[in-house]
């Protein structure tokens, strides 16, 4: 057999002359090269890494430490696939025959063939006793059994587009090579936990050796080993630079008189997500700047004998830098509930007007969407599915309580943020909303519709961004999106657990008057972006 591995790198050499090699230089250092040109699937026997070549129709046994190729074999069939391994042989599946083999690498014999449940196989990996099977195109990952590929089960595939697929004993683990991402998956029911960054352009095969998940790259022909950081909590990318006139204005049509009128712009500051260049400036200066109970600055406006047609304006003018962020939870590493530190529950499990926590209809919610989940991370993800399950989006104007909302099943984003706030509170988990001014379309754009969205506290780890109501997708993957990430095309103003004594259950902004007479008084508020060129340094 190591002359047949030395006649096959031979002949990748003398291939090599007609096509570019990819440079040296282009390669991550830690990574290795792959046997040959168009490498597919990958497994781990325990020692060593098996990856199987489309244009060769090999699987080869290579040295994880440097790449070397130890032994190979001849391919079952014709456009092998994915790979596994059982503890004694390698597993491949082959999407021309569309037929699964179980190959004794001792021997080269392939002592077990079965029929492929689907038409287009990628992936493959085994969970100690069944095979899981991804499919291009598809929109399921089966678990079939290993005797004759009957189906034991099925969930939604993250993407349409699966490819590469692991188990590491307890998530399974997918590579999509059109969106250059791997997928955590928690197996029960196909909810992605965690989105990577594919090391390389077109992932394919993954395996899991332990401690590593190793993905090889069909465009580089490399193998990439990717050590998961358990500690680091999240990412950022796409970073942009943006500025925001924010523009709070009030109208007396009169033809009374507003004697007084109180303006209260949330003052944005340094969040995970972003970073201001400078303190937010105000036109014209705030009367004073103040805390709610909350934690939230405001900055306040007093304007006295507002006559009528005449009008109140205060701008805020903040520019930052904003990113792309996403945020790495793993459930089973997570403390309990009674793990929240006393302050945070005191705080953010309270009722309140909007939440009617006590309510039936959030009550038996809470009982059917979470039944006798005990983790924290869990508990908000179930009532998230349960929530985008049996809700639709609206933008009708005025805010409901969250039991009205719910029973009705639309709203607009402050209603889902009151839903689901509600039943995470009713069930023990902590949970407060944050508000923002958002980038529509183009960088220079115009918001006047804004966007709240709900923070869960997650014993050891802290605050975690979930968007109820942008998580309504078919794709597990984009569900995911809004469990756990945040845009670079909001600047968050506002954080609160409830009514705020300054702006009360809106976010942004919020104004209180006193009048003589009939006065018709009107509010508007948007903001303007504009992007900021970034200077080279």
């Amino acid at each position: 057999m190591r002359t047949m591995v030395k006649t096959m790198l031979l002949a990748a050499l003398v291939c090599s002359l007609a096509v570019p090699a990819l440079m040296a230089q282009d390669a991550e250092p830690n990574s290795i090269p792959a046997p040959f040109r168009c490498p597919q699937g990958l497994a781990f026997d325990g020692q060593y890494l098996w990856n199987a070549d489309r244009h060769s129709d090999m699987l080869y046994k290579v040295d994880p430490t440097d790449g070397d190729v130890l032994d190979s074999l001849p391919t079952p069939g014709y456009v092998p696939r994915g790979l596994a391994w059982d503890g004694t042989r390698v597993w491949s599946v082959d999407a021309e025959e569309q037929l699964i083999y179980a190959t004794n690498p001792s021997t080269g014999i392939v002592e077990t063939t079965i029929y492929c449940p689907v038409s287009r196989p990628t992936g493959l990996a085994w969970n100690g006793r069944y095979l899981w099977l991804a499919e291009d195109r598809g929109e399921t990952l089966h678990l079939i059994s290993s005797e004759d590929g009957t189906t034991i089960k099925s969930i939604p595939s993250p993407t349409r587009n699966a490819w590469g697929l692991t188990f590491d004993g307890t998530y399974l683990w997918v590579s999509d090579r059109y969106t250059d991402k791997i997928y955590m998956v928690w197996p029960e029911n196909g909810d992605v936990v965690n989105i990577f960054d594919a090391p390389g352009p077109h992932s394919c095969g993954l395996a899991w050796d332990g401690a590593t998940l190793w993905n090889v790259d069909y465009q580089t022909d490399r193998i990439y080993p990717i050590v998961i950081d358990h500690d680091k909590k999240y990412s950022r990318s796409d970073k942009k630079v943006q500025q925001v006139e924010f523009i709070h204005q009030t109208r007396n049509f009169g033809p009374g008189t507003v004697t007084g009128l109180d303006v209260y712009l949330a003052i944005p500051k340094d969040l995970t997500n972003q970073e201001l260049l400078d303190p937010a400036t105000f036109e014209p200066e705030a009367t004073e700047v103040l805390t709610d109970k909350w934690g939230q600055q405001v900055a306040h406006f007093r304007f006295e004998n507002l006559a009528p047609t005449e009008f109140a304006t205060v701008r805020m003018l903040a520019s930052a830098n904003m990113h792309q962020t996403r945020y790495f939870v793993y459930p089973d590493r997570l403390g309990s509930l009674d793990d929240i530190p006393n302050d945070i529950r005191d705080r953010y499990l309270v009722n309140d007007a909007k939440f009617s926590m006590d309510d039936p209809v959030i009550q038996n919610g809470v009982r059917e969407a979470v039944g006798d989940e005990t983790n924290p991370y869990w508990i908000g993800r179930k009532i998230f599915n349960y929530i985008i399950a049996r809700m639709e989006y609206e933008l009708a104007g005025g805010w409901n309580v969250a039991p009205a909302v719910l029973e009705r099943g639309n709203g607009s984003c402050s209603e889902y943020s009151f839903v689901y706030i509600a039943m995470c509170r009713a069930a023990g988990l902590p949970a407060r909303y944050a508000g923002s001014i958002v980038v529509r379309g183009d960088d220079a754009s115009y918001d006047e519709v804004f966007h709240r969205w709900v923070e869960i506290y997650l014993p050891g780890y802290g605050w975690f961004p979930v968007d109820p109501s942008r998580g309504d997708k078919k794709w597990p993957a984009d569900q995911a999106k809004a469990f756990g990430s945040l845009s670079n095309g909001v600047l968050i103003t506002t954080v609160g657990g409830g009514g705020s004594e300054y702006l009360e259950w809106g976010y942004n902004a919020n104004e209180r008057w006193q009048s003589r007479g009939k006065c018709k008084v009107v509010v508007e508020n948007f903001g303007e972006w504009t992007p900021v060129a970034i200077s080279a340094e």
